[in-house]
């Protein structure tokens, strides 16, 4: 499976061809069915109305073959085949390796291929089919061709230095926060939306903050905080697994600031008998809230 590329260059490597043979087989194509599928604008490629109209048959050709091959070795008692995950930095870096891990165990011949994005770009890939399953905490709205489920409950934790004079309260209230330097995650992020409406309740909106810095991943705000360059923050498991005992964990007084992290899946297209076996493995250790895992969160704590 590869992803869309307007460069020959660059679809050959993905398909592991030469940039001309990737050409002649264009060519061939265009000469079997008598029109141009690609346009030359200046020094870039556009698609033809002709090319525009073959793309999704052709990806509907792939999927069937790739349903005709997993189905048949699947029928010799063993599931085979290819999942295709999204999923956001934290649940991509600390949860998924795990989950994966003891899914592979029970089904050695499944292929799974991770991308790490945004959750926009996870969510959006599940609910156009290009991906088979997606971690986010911010589902689709209006995606009827994906199924959500909870995940697990991710706590996001306030870091401080350790020599900050809070680290030896450990302990404040909310309205204390507009007297402190913060390092902040861009306003899309599922971690910024959570920490935005807890304080917002708490009655201190995020923009009278005083942000110092806008990072783009959990992992930078850490080390950031470590260095003491001002207070931020992360998830739980990212404090765990990278500065533990480095930072101060502080509470803010009434409010508990967590994102829920859920599991998607595409359901316009019946499942491979890999994806079914993936679901199945989900709902096999589901607990009684209907969550999934939360000893995958202990266990990616404990490999700190």
């Amino acid at each position: 499976r590869t992803t869309s590329t307007l460069n020959f260059t660059k679809a050959a490597q993905q398909l592991h061809m030469t940039q001309p043979s990737v050409s002649q087989h264009i060519q061939a194509l265009e000469k079997h069915f008598g029109v141009k599928l690609f346009l030359r604008v200046g020094r870039h490629l556009e698609l033809s109305d002709c090319g525009l109209a073959l793309v999704p048959l052709a990806r509907d050709m792939v999927e069937q073959s790739i349903r005709l091959e997993e189905t048949m070795i699947s029928l010799k008692g063993e599931i085979y085949g290819h999942l295709q995950v999204g999923c956001s930095t934290t649940p991509g870096k600390y949860i998924l390796p795990h989950l994966l891990t003891e899914f592979h165990n029970r089904h050695p011949r499944v292929k799974v291929t991770c991308k790490v994005t945004s959750q926009v770009d996870a969510s959006r890939s599940l609910s156009e089919g290009r991906i088979h399953f997606a971690l986010t905490s911010m589902p689709f709205n209006g995606a009827s061709d994906v199924e959500y489920r909870k995940f697990f409950g991710d706590p996001i934790c306030l870091l401080a230095p350790l020599d900050h004079p809070w680290a030896i309260a450990g302990e404040i209230e909310a309205e204390e926060l507009l007297d402190e330097k913060f390092i902040m995650r861009e306003d899309t992020s599922g971690t910024y939306v959570v920490v935005q409406d807890g304080l917002k309740q708490a009655g201190v909106p995020i923009e009278k903050l005083n942000t110092i810095l806008t990072l783009g991943n959990s992992e930078a705000i850490a080390l950031a905080v470590q260095e003491g360059l001002g207070l931020g923050f992360v998830s739980r498991i990212v404090e765990t697994n990278l500065v533990q005992d480095r930072v101060a964990h502080i509470r803010i007084r009434g409010l508990d600031l967590r994102r829920e992290i859920y599991i998607g899946r595409h359901i316009r297209k019946p499942a491979t008998n890999a994806q079914a076996a993936f679901w199945e493995y989900l709902r096999s250790v589901e607990n009684p809230d209907g969550s999934l895992f939360p000893y995958f969160v202990e266990m990616a704590e404990e490999a700190a």
